[in-house]
């Protein structure tokens, strides 16, 4: 939808930048707040992961949630952005020294334990600041999801998370230690998943699983079922806030809650991915012998899915009402990778032209690198364009 991109205003703007349609951004946060808000003992955080851009943030920190780091660094910028250090948790597979005492220092709500060596390294840790950390088992519950291998991370053969059959155990070691206190469960597995059976098969598992810990008299305050609610790539105006009506209810029927017990998510794509587009130009048009090139300024530094997932994003000629001619549409990274999608039917390019990628709010932005020495892609809020 061209209309939305006042392509007016970008002239004299450096591309590649990323631009943030922060009018989507508040209505897909009160979307969100508003089906969850159905059931009363349902808690989102956001996942800091999908998009540290501050001044998105603090949007988001406005809407109430809470925040899911999985690094100091997200710590840090989810408590600049404003974010109650009580409604910051705290996952990782490898937490540092540095990053727990991070936590510690700041009171955050809970970690989220991936493993044995990670619980005694807390306890130590509180216990030489005189403090009692909250703590969550990340449990793996070896259930697969539909979607890419590279973000699936329910399996047993993924790093993240503890057995099922070692859970019992490190329950009951972490009941002896003084300086941590078990709140909860904590499970994930995967991300861009559309198929709500996946979230079905999560919520057998862990009903499985609480029943196992109720006959020993043992009812966890928290249980948090990560997030990994998808987006559709190929339509961002058809659907450009995720059905998460449909996303809380398969929860709330199907997760056997405790009365006490409180259910956290921690969404992040689905928050964040469909109010940002990379908005790039287009620096040569080349002929090849069977097919042209749309050689864009823009390229995988700036947005590495499709060179790392093979990620589809829609693309759009926001310059051009012109015929459609199909493209190989690349960028200018020194890598054979640096393409940004093969065979796209764009409306007639020129150099000049203004290219989005749409759906590039999520995992965009954050992961820029400064690959072939090049300048980070600025990430601009769509107020600041008027």
């Amino acid at each position: 939808m061209k209309g939305i991109f006042p392509i007016d205003k970008f002239k004299g703007v450096t591309t590649p930048f990323y631009y943030y349609d922060t009018a989507l951004l508040r209505d897909t946060l009160a979307t969100i707040n508003e089906e969850a808000g159905k059931y009363k003992n349902f808690s989102v955080h956001y996942a800091v992961k999908a998009n540290a851009n501050p001044k998105v943030l603090a949007i988001i920190r406005e809407s109430g949630m809470g925040a899911d780091c999985v690094s100091g660094g997200e710590i840090r910028a989810a408590l600049k952005a404003g974010f109650p250090a009580d409604k910051i948790v705290y996952a990782g597979v490898g937490k540092s020294d540095w990053e727990i005492e991070l936590g510690l220092e700041h009171d955050i709500f809970c970690f989220n334990v991936e493993s044995l060596p990670e619980l005694e390294v807390i306890n130590e840790l509180a216990a030489a600041k005189g403090k009692v950390a909250r703590v969550a088992f990340r449990i793996n519950p070896n259930v697969g999801a539909h979607t890419h291998a590279n973000i699936t991370t329910g399996l047993a053969e993924n790093k993240f998370g503890i057995s099922m059959e070692e859970m019992d155990g490190v329950i009951e070691l972490a009941s002896r230690m003084e300086h941590v206190k078990f709140v909860g469960l904590h499970f994930h597995i995967g991300s861009q998943i559309l198929d709500m059976g996946d979230f079905v098969a999560l919520c057998n598992r862990v009903n499985e699983l609480q029943e196992k810990l109720f006959q020993r008299h043992i009812i966890v305050e928290h249980i948090n079922v990560g997030g990994g609610l998808g987006v559709d790539y190929e339509h961002p105006n058809r659907q450009a806030i995720p059905d998460f009506a449909a996303y809380f209810e398969t929860y709330h029927k199907h997760l056997n809650l405790r009365p006490q017990q409180t259910l956290h998510f921690e969404l992040g794509r689905s928050v964040v991915c469909q109010c940002g587009s990379l908005i790039t130009r287009v620096l040569y048009v080349k002929q090849g012998t069977h097919k042209q090139f749309a050689i864009v300024d823009a390229g995988m530094t700036d947005l590495i899915r499709p060179a790392l997932y093979q990620a589809y994003h829609k693309m759009e000629n926001l310059s051009s009402d012109e015929t459609a001619e199909t493209y190989d549409v690349v960028g200018p990274i020194c890598e054979s990778s640096d393409v940004f999608g093969k065979a796209v039917d764009l409306n007639r390019c020129h150099r000049g032209d203004y290219i989005a990628l749409r759906s590039a709010g999520a995992y965009g932005e954050i992961m820029a690198s400064g690959y072939n020495c090049r300048t980070l892609p600025v990430g601009y809020m769509a107020e600041e364009f008027v």
